[in-house]
Parts: C-alpha cells; structure tokens; sequence
C-alpha cells in the first residue's frame, strides 16, 4: 500500500493507477486547473444549457437527481438562478426504516426554493432483502441501492423526454476513478462503468423470489437506449472552480439545509455535511476502511490539502484518529433491519478485511498494519 505523495491518497482505491511520479489522478487533475481556460469551458456549459433548452418537451430543460443534501441543494439553485432553467428535481426515496427525519426535512426545503420534485420510492421488502443479500455476498449493503439511485435518473428522463441530466462531481477527475472517463471531463455518460454499478449488470439480484420484473428501478438503461433518448449525463461539478465538500456545505447550510450534530468519532465525518438522508452509510464507510484502508475522512482531507486548508501532517491527524470509526448504534440498527445479530454483522464483515491492512485483534476490532502517510 503506498500513499500519494501529495495528499494521503492511497493507491488501494479501485479502478485509480499512480503516474510514475507517485502522485494520484486526482492530484494531477487538480494541478491542471491552474492552467483552464474558464472562458472556454463556459462555452461549454452555455452550449449544454442551449441543448436543454432545444430538447424541451415536457416543460423541464433538464433533469438533477436530488437527495436534499449540500451538492444538490447547490447544484439545484445554480442551475435554476445561474443558468436560468427549469429543472425536474427528481429523489429515490429510502424506506421508513433507513430515512432520516433530517433527510425528509431537507428535501421539503430543497422544495421550498421553488422547484417541482418527483420522489421514486422502490418497494421497502423488496429494497430491505437485497440489501441482506448484498451484505451476504459482497459485504456491502449498498451494491444493490446504489443500482436503484444511479438508475432511477436516466430512466426518468428517457420516460419523460427529458435529456439533459444534471450530475454532481465527476469522480474519474475529482477523486481518481479512471474508469469512467469520457469523451471530456463533462461527460458523464460512463456512470455505468462506477465500480459500484458494475456495467449496470443486475444478474445477482434476481433469486426465485426476486423477479426482474420486481426491480425495474434498479436496471441502469442500455447503452442503446441511452442514445436513443438522446441522454445526455454532465457532471456540472466540471465547471465550478469552488466545487468542494466544504464549500457546497457552507453554502446549502445558509439556505436551510439541516446538518448532523454527532461527534466525529460516531460518523467518521468531522463536518457532519455529507450522508444527511440515512445513516446505513456511515458503517458502510467503516467497512470501505476496512477493504481498502481508507474511510470517509480521507476523502475529507486530500481536498483540503490540495485546496491548500490543510497540511498533509495535520491530515494525517485526522485520519488516524476518525476514519473508520463508526457508532455501534449505527451497526446495531442495520443488523436489526436485516434480520441478523450484531455478531454475525462481524462475521460477515471479518470475511472482507484486507488482511494485507489489517491485523485482526479479536471479532470487530481490527488494527492497521500501515502507517498513514508512508504505507506498507
């Protein structure tokens, strides 16, 4: 495991190759802003913006999917006030069990701000065994969920006429996730190729109890039917200087998004600005740390570092202190959600330590073989 020589960056995070120089895409891509003409990427947007306006429809220019949280209350309102376009704000809606009332609150004040919303709720039982099944057989609850968020967009806009899809960050320039790059930094049309969506193949979660025909929201649209639609996926992050995890969040909470209040060490997140909607992610960013040696925090500090906020040392320090720290409230609700004890929670999660990283201490508690910083 070796780390960025810049931020704290490992080279463990899937689908991101180290240049030559030791320093991770991210880094690099950050690096290159220096030199952006910024006049020439707003002809971009503003040619993106006339596409929406000319595939207009159904009275929406575009589409943004929204969960109510800091980029999308930003995102929505940029596009909106900015951009001068009416856009469908459109929200995959988790079960009673897993929504927070924070996250409910959000929405209704993303809302507030004058925008029209459409809320897709899959079916809870069936929503609540295929995360079961995702946590059996990959140790991640969210590998079916992040199908249905990623899905529920684009099949909205092919059913609604509505082409242009408004996304957030790109991940394959802003956090190094090559593999779905496109044909500029703007495009967004690869989603498919996330690590998380697997080409959008949902073979695994068909079961005789599970039929294709029950998990139509989880489907990601064909590559041709994508095109025939027309779709067009920007990742709006592309043309902001100021895009960051702190800035978006400062700038939501001035307009009434509602922020967590527990403490660093139950959440992993010294901000509380990020997973308002539900709490299953902060154990899930728990077991990322325990997979591949990095959590929450250090996504955290390697923008701040590279945005200058922050030394490397002083990110080290938080680092070690609160990634992969995780509240047994957290881990206990889930268990209880999924019809399983808190040890056989462990148990399923022991199977998935890197043990390459880690040294396991006794069931749930696990210490690190690296050294953040230097690594193994």
């Amino acid at each position: 495991m070796k780390f960025c020589k810049t931020c704290l960056q490992p080279d463990t995070r899937p689908n991101s190759v180290f240049h030559s120089d030791g320093i991770c895409p991210a880094c690099k891509y950050h690096e290159s802003l220096k030199d952006v003409d910024w006049e020439d990427r707003k002809k971009e947007l503003e040619a993106i913006v006339n596409f929406g306006h000319a595939n207009n429809h159904s009275g929406y220019d575009c589409i943004i999917g929204v969960s109510g949280g800091k980029d999308s209350l930003r995102q929505a309102l940029f596009v909106k006030e900015t951009l001068k376009m009416k856009p469908l704000l459109v929200s995959l809606g988790y079960p009673p069990e897993q929504v927070t009332q924070r996250g409910v609150d959000n929405i209704s004040n993303m809302i507030s701000h004058g925008f029209d919303c459409v809320t897709i709720n899959p079916a809870p039982g069936i929503w609540r065994d295929l995360k079961r099944k995702g946590f059996r057989q990959y140790t991640n609850s969210f590998r079916s969920t992040e199908l249905a968020l990623f899905s529920s967009v684009p099949k909205f806009a092919i059913a609604y006429q509505i082409p242009l899809i408004w996304w957030g960050e790109n991940s394959a320039l802003q956090l190094g996730e090559t593999a779905i790059l496109g044909k500029s930094g703007s495009d967004g049309n690869n989603l498919r190729k996330m690590n998380t969506l697997n080409g959008g193949d949902i073979t695994w979660l068909l079961s005789e109890e599970v039929k294709k025909n029950q998990i139509l929201q989880y489907c990601y649209p064909s590559p041709e039917e994508m095109e025939q639609a027309n779709l067009r996926i920007t990742f709006l992050g592309y043309f902001w200087k100021d895009w960051s995890l702190l800035n978006n969040g400062n700038y939501s909470v001035l307009r009434g998004l509602d922020i967590r209040d527990e403490k660093p060490w139950e959440i992993g997140d010294p901000y509380g600005i990020t997973s308002l909607d539900e709490d299953f992610v902060t154990f899930n960013q728990m077991i990322k740390y325990l997979k591949f040696g990095f959590g929450r925090i250090t996504d955290y500090v390697n923008e701040e570092i590279r945005n200058g906020l922050m030394t490397r040392e002083e990110g080290i320090s938080l680092v070690q202190k609160y990634d992969g720290t995780c509240s047994p409230y957290y881990i206990e609700k889930f268990a209880n959600y999924i019809g399983i004890t808190v040890r056989e929670f462990w148990e399923q999660v022991d199977q998935s330590v890197n043990t390459d990283l880690f040294e396991k201490v006794s069931l749930g508690e696990y210490k690190p073989k690296f050294t953040v910083g230097i690594g193994i």
